[in-house]
């Protein structure tokens, strides 16, 4: 599936009973502000990105994240993990998937309407490093279903939400996966990345 190195690594923060948004709806993130800053959240997404070469995004996270990330950038009083992650958002290549967007609002962005496998085949015979799907859980889901993903990285934050969203649905294939990390930080966050295992592995 991956010939040339480009590994496809998904990230998404999960509460302990699965939900990555509240019975709210998609603003129902309330879950997330007490320990994104905390130690092992911000090296979480340090190790993300520093490997990789381009995000991969819905519109609607893809909107949110250039909103909010490329002025931290250029905070003298933010932590060092949060500028080094903004600068990277800033200048790396954006990839998002949308079928309203006719062109990108952003630098080093190319939009495209297709199946988020069909994008991430492209991609992969392209020259880069790590493709990260940063949140996007319509993509996400859709890269599970076809198979295409070769890490599940997570957050999973100590809150049980009792309704939302899932991830993981009934339907997806059955596949095999090996405990790449396991780090526990302050108040019980965990930092989880799981590699695919292949026949060929």
């Amino acid at each position: 599936m991956n010939t040339n190195g480009r590994r496809v690594v998904v990230n998404i923060i999960l509460s302990i009973d699965g939900y990555y948004h509240g019975p709210g709806g998609p603003q129902d993130m309330g879950f997330v502000m007490p320990y994104a800053l905390t130690d092992v959240a911000r090296d979480h997404l340090t190790g993300l990105w520093q490997p990789a070469t381009t995000a991969l995004l819905g519109r609607t996270n893809a909107e949110g994240f250039m909103g909010y990330w490329p002025p931290v950038a250029d905070q003298a009083d933010a932590d060092p993990r949060d500028r080094g992650y903004a600068a990277w958002m800033r200048d790396a290549e954006k990839v998002v998937l949308s079928s309203t967007l006719t062109e990108a609002p952003w630098e080093r962005t190319r939009v495209f309407d297709e199946p988020a496998e069909d994008v991430v085949d492209r991609l992969r015979a392209e020259e880069g490093g790590d493709i990260v799907v940063f949140s996007s859980a319509s993509v996400i889901k859709a890269l599970l279903a076809a198979d295409r993903v070769d890490r599940l990285s997570f957050m999973i934050f100590p809150e049980i939400l009792g309704g939302g969203a899932r991830l993981f649905e009934d339907g997806l294939p059955a596949t095999k996966w090996g405990l790449a990390k396991a780090v526990t930080g302050e108040h019980g966050v965990v930092s989880l990345a799981y590699d695919r295992l292949r026949a060929d592995d």
